[in-house]
């Protein structure tokens, strides 16, 4: 039954609302909104500083890494620029190396035909002079009675000689034929060992140097990735950076509406200062108003010290005594955006259950009855810079 109750009291109250004009003004939830858009304005700012610094740091290391790649680049041309004269040079050894080994074989065979040849002429003297030697007196005699006078006989014996002579050249001439063509031989031997050598040490060296390639190729290679990879951390830092700075600039607005919102909240305080002010006398309280302001009290200062209590609720009923807001308890608590609690629906849950403790109900019957311990403020938020309070209760001021 009792909830039956509570309930046709909550519908009472939404009607008498829906009767009252609505004027914006800021209120406690704008003091929240604000604070609350300040923080997020500071945290945003650290991320997007934070961001930059990252930002700084990733072209910076790309920067560094473009450099090494053109260092290694123009590395990689040197030794591939290298590379292509040392094949030339080998090529051009390998065709000398061939020339040699067929000038070598083309010598050794004049040398096995030189040696033949002289071996068959040696053989030939060899017999004429065991001959000679055998049938010289013999040949002499013949010589002496067959020739028809002594200077034919000279003349026999001359021709003998240079013949003699003439063979024994001949055999020298071989013998230095031999020598000078072993010494040839030998020559192009050491020559082609020479060149084998040269042919190495150039393998060697291609083999160091395409190495040296590779691992040229593969830090460029390496090297490019990296700075791919900075460029897409760069180009998502500058992404972030961007919005941050929109969301930045959208929180500045932000802040300044509520800003406006909070100067004007201040203004209304001091106009209400300045209006005509009703006596408690003449205020008609409607049935369903102890209940709402007990509850309202409890949504605002449930938490608060009794004193913090009375305080909430003079500021309402200030508000109904003051000319500059609506003059029923119903319709400044239901104007709009006056009362946090209002619009978080907080107090409907609590009007529904009705959470309002006993101080709270003794809170809302001291004022009603024209007692303020806040004097004639009309607002009360937690702390906030740029407002000065008249007074300081618990975790509020008031103003």
């Amino acid at each position: 039954m009792k909830f039956g109750q509570n309930l046709a009291v909550v519908m009472t109250l939404v009607l008498l609302v829906a009767s009252f004009p609505v004027t914006v003004y800021a209120t406690e939830e704008t003091k929240r909104q604000l604070e609350e858009a300040e923080r997020e304005k500071e945290n945003t700012e650290s991320q997007l500083d934070a961001t930059r610094e990252n930002l700084d740091s990733l072209n910076e290391q790309k920067d560094t890494l473009e450099g090494t790649l053109t260092q290694l680049n123009t590395e990689l041309s040197q030794v591939s620029n290298n590379l292509s004269d040392l094949e030339t040079k080998i090529t051009d050894k390998e065709a000398e190396i061939e020339a040699t080994n067929q000038k070598i074989e083309e010598t050794n065979q004049e040398l096995e035909q030189a040696i033949a040849a002289k071996d068959e002429q040696y053989d030939t003297m060899k017999q004429q002079i065991k001959f000679m030697y055998e049938k010289s007196d013999y040949l002499y005699l013949e010589m002496a009675f067959s020739s028809d006078s002594f200077g034919e006989f000279l003349n026999r014996n001359n021709y003998i000689e240079q013949l003699s002579a003439y063979e024994e050249k001949t055999l020298q001439e071989y013998k230095d034929i031999q020598t000078a063509i072993e010494e040839k031989a030998a020559e192009l031997e050491a020559a082609k060992a020479e060149l084998e050598v040269d042919k190495g040490e150039l393998d060697d060296y291609k083999v160091q140097v395409v190495a040296e390639q590779s691992r040229v190729s593969g830090l460029v290679s390496q090297t490019s990735s990296s700075i791919a990879s900075y460029s897409d951390q760069i180009s998502d830092a500058e992404a972030a950076a961007l919005a941050y700075e929109q969301q930045i600039k959208a929180q500045e607005e932000s802040i300044t509406a509520l800003k406006a919102k909070l100067a004007e909240e201040i203004r209304m305080a001091e106009l209400a200062a300045q209006s005509s002010w009703r006596d408690i006398s003449e205020v008609t309280f409607a049935e369903g108003d102890r209940y709402l302001l007990a509850n309202l009290i409890y949504c605002e200062a449930g938490g608060e010290s009794y004193t913090g209590q009375v305080a909430v609720g003079s500021v309402v009923m200030n508000r109904v005594l003051s000319s500059v807001y609506p003059d029923t308890v119903v319709g400044v608590i239901y104007q709009n955006k006056q009362f946090s609690p209002v619009a978080s629906g907080r107090l409907a849950i609590a009007l529904a259950e009705n959470k309002a403790t006993a101080s709270c109900y003794q809170a809302a019957d001291e004022v009603m009855s024209g007692t303020t311990n806040v004097g004639n403020c009309v607002y009360f938020r937690t702390p906030v810079d740029g407002v000065t309070p008249k007074y300081t209760i618990g975790g509020h001021i008031f103003y």
